[in-house]
């Protein structure tokens, strides 16, 4: 489990700064859903070690709080582009 965990936790970072050097703006947003969908199965590995006392409730408390602060600017920034994209294209 903890070898998922470091797959999927490592995964975010690539995908974001795939996504920085993104040929399209729908590239980009695909990019950032990657990482979200990571990001997401880093939780899940997390709650899967807390559940098994892997970690601990503090470690546990501080890792997902900073995991799900990711996933929120992930899903926040993926929403914005494609608000901006839909107007654009409504302009």
């Amino acid at each position: 489990m903890s070898k998922q965990l470091l797959r999927s936790g490592t995964s975010v970072g690539a995908n974001i700064r795939e996504a920085k050097n993104a040929e399209s703006t729908n590239d980009f947003i695909h990019k950032l859903g990657i990482a979200q969908k990571e990001c997401d199965e880093t939780l899940y590995w997390l709650e899967l070690l807390k559940k098994t006392e892997y970690l601990n409730g503090e470690e546990f408390h501080k890792l997902s709080d900073e995991a799900n602060q990711i996933l929120k600017m992930i899903r926040s920034t993926i929403l914005t582009i494609k608000q901006k994209n839909l107007k654009s294209h409504n302009s």
